[in-house]
């Protein structure tokens, strides 16, 4: 009993110190100054357009990863093809890579001095210090999430539904639809909520690629940075406080999910 109290004492503790202490700093802090300061900061016309800028990110790299990762998912899982291990090692890249290094490599890639970013600029498309370059950004560090929560479910449900399905002379499309999205759907659920959060939070890949711009390329990450480094912290610790507000959303969203699937 003593053992047990100890190691729950212990896990709690840790908890404590390292997630909910900091947090609750940051809360304090922010409403140290009046509820009127806090309004004026949540207001400001840049606070403003990087909370929308963050969620037109996420609103596009959400279903375009749900998309891919259900795609992708099913390709490795029901078919064999050439490439297939490298495929599924590929997928994991962003777990493995620093954001920063994504960054660089878009940077470079999309770059004025690469012939690509060249050719795409000649054509009028900009992708670096754009709209463009951070959902590229957000997109290539969230891409693994949706897949590696659909894929261990498609394994689980086995083939024998689909087949019957097939037998019966269903179509790949009524197959997909009528069978398999409703047997992998809490997996796509979980691959979407986690997708989500790491959007939201990304900071390292579109610092690089966002340029920094003031009411133009600055989601909710870098402006808090902005805000820090301008001796702004009202402004800092209110924009901090949205971004934990919307992580904590999405995690009270990921745990009615895991209610509904054990009922």
């Amino acid at each position: 009993m003593a053992a047990k109290i100890a190691l729950r004492s212990t896990a709690l503790g840790y908890l404590a110190l390292l997630l909910v202490l900091p947090l609750a700093v940051v809360f304090f802090n922010t409403f140290s100054s009046g509820l009127p300061a806090v309004w004026a900061a949540l207001t400001a016309p840049d606070a403003l357009h990087a909370l929308w800028l963050t969620i037109a990110i996420v609103a596009i790299v959400v279903p375009a990863n749900t998309a891919f990762g259900i795609i992708c998912a099913i390709a490795l899982v029901r078919s064999e093809f050439a490439g297939k291990r490298v495929l599924d090692a590929l997928i994991d890249l962003p777990f493995a890579v620093s954001p920063v290094v994504v960054g660089l490599a878009l940077f470079i890639l999309y770059g004025r001095d690469s012939a690509f970013g060249a050719w795409l600029m000649s054509h009028g498309i900009h992708v670096l210090f754009s709209f463009p370059g951070l959902v590229l950004a957000t997109i290539f560090v969230s891409v693994p999430f949706v897949v590696r929560e659909v894929a261990p479910t498609l394994v689980e449900i086995g083939t024998d539904q689909e087949q019957a399905a097939a037998v019966l002379g269903a179509d790949p499309w009524q197959t997909f639809f009528k069978v398999t999205l409703p047997a992998i759907r809490w997996g796509v659920v979980y691959g979407v909520v986690l997708t989500t959060a790491r959007s939201l939070g990304e900071f390292g890949a579109v610092s690089v690629v966002s340029g920094h711009l003031a009411g133009l390329t600055q989601p909710l990450t870098l402006y808090v940075e902005d805000r820090y480094q301008a001796f702004d912290p009202v402004g800092s610790y209110t924009a901090a406080v949205v971004l934990a507000l919307l992580a904590f959303a999405t995690l009270a969203v990921m745990h009615w999910v895991a209610g509904k699937e054990k009922r």
